[in-house]
């Protein structure tokens, strides 16, 4: 009967550790909330909590001008942070667990990059920073979309024949370094006007969104995050390694083409109507692994899509100075909050890497 017993203590343990997992998807999604509340609360105006409530519920503000501030500006910028923060932690996410490595994310390995190339090829040659209507929107969404998934096919090339981890990272970099030169050339020849509007963008933000984009803006997003939280199986496998998730029946190369597909959708998506996030792709995955002490993507999944969008939002509040009529580059605050998580993670793993 003892020996029993003892058998049932690792599954006991495995469903108590899992049960805590589960609590703490509930206290992110607890604190998303509050979150979203504060962001729509807060900022050059303050809106009594009770007034953002009743707005968003479908009621009246009691100051008509609070009411216009809320739905025509805090809540449309909201959605995009919280759409922003989720699509590039699952990106990143989804890009560490096919490469095996903590550091790869969008920007590292040039994906970013790309995407800027695609969106710069639209903007400059418009000459406008802000992602407008009908054709020319679809024109910067598919641009830096495609831009997106072509770098990834190139990294994905030179990952099949580079084996070293920190030599696809140096590679990646090198990537992005030579995408940003041709962005730089095409600045050159820019007019002044253009230049300045490539400029703006690339800063950073959540304002440019409005609620004419929303229709096409967030669909895609969902998209793009529907299909990661399918693919929570296959980035199990893919943590044993290509030949070993292979051996146990998973088509790899087709799982690949269906992670280049949505990593590239959702940074592309992302970078096209917000500009070149940084930092969020790499620094969120590694914060929940460290939180939630799993490398199980069933749980990873949707604790980096709540986490990245709450950082998203903090990130934004912050850049808003609240009470205050500036605007700080949003890229900016990112990196403020993203670099010392990063710097902690190659401090971590040094030994590892040597």
């Amino acid at each position: 009967m003892t020996d029993g017993n003892n058998r049932h203590l690792p599954d006991q343990r495995h469903r108590k550790l899992q049960a805590s997992r589960y609590a703490g998807l509930v206290v992110l999604s607890s604190l998303l909330l509050m979150v979203v509340l504060a962001s729509l609360a807060f900022g050059s105006v303050s809106i009594p909590l009770s007034d953002v409530i009743t707005v968003l519920v479908g009621g009246k503000a009691t100051n008509t001008t609070w009411q216009q501030i809320i739905l025509q500006f805090r809540l449309p910028r909201t959605i995009t942070a919280i759409s922003a923060g989720s699509a590039l932690a699952t990106s990143g996410l989804q890009l560490q667990a096919l490469f095996r490595n903590p550091l790869a994310g969008p920007s590292l390995l040039g994906i970013n990059a790309g995407a800027s190339l695609g969106a710069a090829l639209v903007v400059l040659t418009r000459g406008t920073a802000n992602v407008g209507h009908g054709f020319v929107q679809i024109s910067i969404v598919g641009a830096a979309s495609l831009g997106a998934g072509m770098s990834m096919g190139v990294v994905l090339l030179v990952a099949q024949r580079v084996r070293s981890a920190l030599a696809l990272l140096i590679f990646g970099l090198m990537f992005g370094y030579m995408t940003t030169a041709l962005v730089t050339i095409l600045l050159h020849f820019s007019l002044l006007d253009q230049t300045q509007a490539y400029l703006n963008w690339t800063f950073g933000s959540f304002s440019n969104v409005t609620w004419q984009q929303m229709p096409l803006f967030v669909p895609v997003i969902l998209l793009g995050l529907g299909g990661s939280q399918l693919l929570y199986k296959a980035l199990n496998l893919l943590l044993l390694g290509e030949a070993q998730a292979q051996s146990m029946g998973l088509s790899v190369n087709q799982v690949r083409c269906l992670l280049i597909f949505s990593s590239s959708l959702l940074s592309g998506t992302i970078t096209a109507f917000c500009g070149p996030i940084a930092f969020v792709g790499v620094a969120v995955p590694h914060l929940c692994r460290s939180l939630f002490q799993t490398v199980d993507h069933r749980i990873l999944v949707p604790a980096v899509a709540l986490l990245g969008a709450i950082l998203a939002l903090i990130a934004d509040a912050i850049a808003q100075l609240p009470g205050s009529q500036s605007v700080l580059p949003l890229n900016a605050v990112m990196a403020v909050l993203g670099a010392p998580v990063l710097i902690g993670l190659m401090l971590k793993r040094q030994q590892t890497w040597s």
